[in-house]
């Protein structure tokens, strides 16, 4: 190719070739990474619904265990009755603390995740067993956990996952805080609260179960928001709504750069919230793109390869051609092209001489045609008829039966040219006062012929007499009333033309109370409607047997109007047809109303 020649056929084609192969790559690229990324997204999604649901499954087994765990102290009669006594001696206290001692010794013992338990009676002694011995904080009094025992009125209260002992300073190992209030069911007022600390091992291995890279972070947030425990760094995103995922089991979605997961622990009203960044899920999806890059960019190099030898294999022997035609060019036609190449080229080159050896012949063709049509186009200017000389001469016709007092025909006449000079010149639109102008001088004729049984009645208000209408709106359907309605009835008949405003629409009516159409025929002309719709929207034409319907019910000029009102206003507007035996017929036309008219009638009612 030369440089800055882009018009040649063979830049065409390598361009043609690069871009469609380029294209098809791109987009089999595309596809197939969107196809990655929505699998890698199924992946991650089936993976956080199975750890999600095995997780809440251990919570909610656990959490249930240490719910029996708390009612085995707090429903205790021996508990109950021994924190409920009142003035007892020091001795009889004393006794009543290692009875209290040994029971939680024993309830301790049996399980071998519990690190220490504590039972608070009402005046503030504090009962404890555990691994260590026993140091009570005397400020426990003013923590957030102890208020929070105190407000739950017997409900089990999951403190969360702390550091260390809550109670005990001596304890300095992290623990798992629950409890609840022990009430005296026979007056039902609290005499005082138990308080368990367990190994936090299983829940954190619980929630490490929840995580999705190796810097996720995982949540556990109790029903009011606070985190009762946490891996790696306690807190949210402050644009995290938890209130929704609270009320579901498990959920999966993505804010900015992070991985959010969430499971719901009904049982306890806890809400446990994983946080993964999208760096660490996306080593895999690193590694394909740039696999994917690689191997576009070496497709890319071949597909403009391929373009380069497809694009100078097809243009060489079309270029040998175009040397051939220049050469013809000059008047040169003695020039013989013989070239290899494929099918369609070898066709071209075959067309190219024979064009050559026929070149002079077909200009002295084209020299004879030529003259044959100036002839022939004299010869259609002589034989026109300037329509002018038809209204002159009907308009003298008028003039001479006036002159002899005929004035039945010479009324007749002057309709004719009226009629004639409205129609030969076609407009699209044309008023509602010219079409009505129209009809009277078509109703002058035909009242005639009847020899007056026909009434006509036209009541259309001055101000609807502006709007726009089709050419030839009301004829054809007035010609159906009087061929097909009033005509064969043989008696006097009656025609009205009314207007009437529906809507946004204008209505005009005209009716008669001619013979009318029976059921069949009714449906005929109706189902002639709507094929007119149909034609709008689709070829196709309808067969005989359909146009010999119609035009038995003088269907083929009305479904023609009802087409082009609803070509030249829209789908909603058009023609609609009634009629019964004996009773005559009734159509509808459905018409735009501009603003301007909705304007004028306002004026017109001040």
């Amino acid at each position: 190719m030369r440089r800055g020649n882009y018009n040649t056929i063979q830049s065409r084609l390598f361009l043609l070739f690069f871009v469609s192969m380029t294209a098809i790559l791109l987009i089999v690229s595309g596809l197939f990474y969107n196809r990655s990324m929505n699998e890698f997204h199924d992946k991650i999604t089936d993976l956080s619904k199975k750890n999600s649901s095995q997780t809440v499954a251990l919570f909610d087994l656990m959490l249930k265990g240490y719910d029996s765990l708390s009612k085995s102290i707090s429903n205790n009669i021996d508990v109950v009755r021994l924190l409920s006594q009142k003035n007892v001696s020091p001795a009889v206290e004393f006794i009543n603390e290692r009875s209290i001692t040994n029971l939680i010794g024993a309830i301790y013992y049996s399980r071998e995740d519990l690190m220490g338990v504590h039972v608070i009676s009402s005046k503030g002694k504090v009962i404890s067993y555990g691994d260590y011995r026993n140091v009570i904080d005397p400020e426990y009094g003013e923590s957030d956990w102890y208020k929070r025992l105190k407000r739950s009125q017997g409900r089990m209260v999951w403190l969360g996952v702390f550091p260390q002992s809550i109670i005990d300073t001596s304890q300095n190992l992290p623990v798992f805080a629950f409890g609840r209030i022990i009430y005296d069911l026979n007056q039902y007022q609290p005499i005082g609260y138990v308080l368990f600390e367990a190994k936090p091992q299983l829940i954190l291995s619980s929630m490490d179960n929840l995580k999705l890279g190796p810097n996720s972070q995982v949540n556990i947030v109790s029903a009011n928001g606070d985190i009762l425990a946490h891996s790696g760094e306690a807190n949210l995103p402050a644009d995290i709504d938890l209130r929704e995922p609270m009320q579901q089991d498990s959920g999966l979605y993505k804010v900015k750069n992070e991985w959010i997961v969430t499971s719901s622990i009904p049982s306890a009203g806890w809400t446990i919230v994983s946080r993964t960044p999208q760096s660490d899920l996306n080593g895999e999806l690193e590694s394909m793109q740039r696999y994917l890059i690689v191997v576009l960019i070496a497709l890319v190099c071949l597909s403009a390869a391929i373009a380069v030898w497809g694009s100078r294999t097809i243009s060489s022997p079309i270029k040998r051609i175009v040397r051939e035609m220049k050469q013809v060019e000059t008047g040169n036609f003695n020039r013989v092209l013989t070239v290899k190449s494929y099918y369609e080229i070898g066709q071209l080159a075959d067309s190219f001489n024979k064009m050559v050896a026929r070149i002079s012949e077909l200009i002295e063709q084209i020299k004879i045609s030529s003259v044959s049509e100036k002839n022939a186009e004299l010869q259609a200017l002589q034989s026109q008829v300037n329509p002018h000389f038809l209204y002159n001469t009907l308009d003298m016709i008028y003039w001479l039966l006036d002159e002899k007092g005929n004035d039945n025909l010479a009324e007749v006449v002057l309709a004719l040219s009226q009629m004639f000079r409205y129609s030969s010149h076609w407009e699209e639109e044309v008023t509602l006062g010219a079409e009505l102008e129209q009809i009277r001088h078509y109703l002058t004729i035909i009242e005639l012929r009847l020899h007056g049984r026909l009434t006509v009645e036209i009541n259309v208000d001055e101000r609807w007499r502006g709007v726009r209408v089709p050419k030839m709106t009301l004829q054809p359907i007035i010609e159906n009333a009087v061929k097909h309605g009033l005509e064969p009835q043989g008696r006097d008949g009656k025609l009205s033309v009314y207007a009437a405003r529906e809507g946004d629409s204008l209505t005009i009516i005209v009716a008669d109370n001619g013979v009318g159409m029976s059921g069949e025929e009714l449906e005929r002309l109706r189902q002639s409607l709507g094929e007119s719709d149909l034609a709008i929207t689709q070829s196709g034409s309808r067969s005989r047997g359909q146009e010999e319907a119609a035009q038995d019910t003088g269907g083929i000029g009305i479904s023609n109007l009802h087409r082009r009102l609803k070509l030249m206003f829209g789908e909603s507007y058009g023609l609609s047809v009634d009629s019964a035996p004996g009773q005559g017929t009734s159509v509808r036309i459905r018409l735009w109303l501009p603003e301007r008219s909705e304007r004028v009638e306002h004026t017109d009612r001040r």
